[in-house]
Formats: C-alpha cells, sequence, structure tokens
C-alpha cells in the first residue's frame, strides 16, 4: 500500500501508477517527481488536491497524461485519484526488459488503500506487442486479477457491439540446437 501523508500528497499522485504491474521500472520509485498543470488547488485542511488542465506527471520512466487528476486523502494517509481526459494515458518502463506497458481510457480511478485501478470508458492497456480493450479494465494489484468488460460505450473494437478484445503475440521461440551429424562408421 503506498501511505502518505497529507504533505506528501502531491509525490502520491506521481506513485499512483507504479503498483499497477508487477514489472513496473522499480528505479521509477526513487525518482523526483514532476507535475505540470495549467491550474494547482491544493487544500491541506480537506485533503484535496486539483490539477487542471494539460496534466502531465512524469517520475523516472513513468509518464501520465490528462486533462484533470482530483486526489484525496484521509487522515491516515489513503489517497483516492480520479483522472479524466479524452483520454487519460499512462506509459511506464518494465524492469529487466526494453518494454512499456501503457493505458488509455476516458476516466482513470485509483484507490491506494485497496491497490486498485480502474480505467473506464474505452480503456485500453498494451504491453509488448500484448492489448487488450474494453469499456473498462480493472485491476487489483494485491492479488493480481485483472476484469475486463465490454459495453456499449466500447469504441475500439473494430466490430463495435462493446466486446472485449485481447491479442496475445507469441514470443519467438529459441533456435533448435544444430543436429550433429551421426558419427562415421568405424572401417572394419
Amino acid at each position: 500500500m503506498y501511505k502518505r501523508s497529507k504533505g506528501g500528497l502531491a509525490s502520491a499522485c506521481g506513485l499512483m501508477l507504479l503498483s499497477l504491474w508487477a514489472h513496473a521500472e522499480t528505479a521509477d520509485r526513487d525518482k523526483p517527481i514532476n507535475i505540470q498543470a495549467d491550474t494547482v488547488t491544493l487544500d491541506m485542511n480537506k485533503g484535496t488536491r486539483q490539477f487542471i488542465g494539460n496534466v502531465l506527471i512524469v517520475q523516472g520512466t513513468l509518464r501520465v497524461q490528462a486533462e484533470r487528476i482530483d486526489v484525496t486523502t484521509n487522515d491516515v494517509g489513503d489517497m483516492k485519484a480520479v483522472g479524466v481526459g479524452r483520454p487519460v494515458q499512462f506509459r511506464q518502463k518494465q524492469d529487466n526488459v526494453d518494454e512499456y506497458v501503457e493505458g488509455y481510457g476516458d476516466r482513470m480511478e485509483y484507490d491506494s488503500a485497496k491497490n486498485q485501478l480502474q480505467l473506464l470508458g474505452n480503456a485500453r492497456v498494451k504491453r509488448g506487442l500484448d492489448e487488450v480493450k474494453g469499456a473498462s479494465i480493472f485491476y487489483d494489484s494485491v492479488t493480481q486479477q485483472y476484469s475486463v468488460k465490454g459495453g456499449a460505450s466500447t469504441t475500439t473494437s473494430p466490430e463495435g457491439g462493446g466486446r472485449v478484445t485481447v491479442t496475445i503475440t507469441p514470443k519467438p521461440r529459441p533456435a533448435a540446437p544444430a543436429a550433429t551429424p551421426a558419427p562415421a562408421p568405424a572401417p572394419q
């Protein structure tokens, strides 16, 4: 769980997606967090933060873009973040491979107390050449379980109809070792 004090909430906003993928670039957690927005409103008494207009959060290889991100914390530092945009998007490099995870949705909701993230409306997550699309994608980082639902709002499916689309690309198989020729029979 990511728990932050009220004073560290801006930092927690940048960390909101780090728990999403088990193999995310772990070095990102120690990198500075840079947040840009057209307007920022902080209410320390209520534990709320609003980042509005062309929001960009960068921490190491993690990059989050949205039109608006609202963050609230409670007294123990649990955080809820809601991002909206057309789309909200994130991208982060994976550990030990030259591969990125990318996610998109009309709305993103993150709950640090539950370590759960949802992408809602035209949701899509891509990792390497694999991709899943649906009306919503739910991820629980504690149980490592995903749920993808279709729905009428899904416009990413070429067939329409709100179905979930999954693309899994087979990994290349290692080349089989060359056969060694059988030894020639000994002369008699």
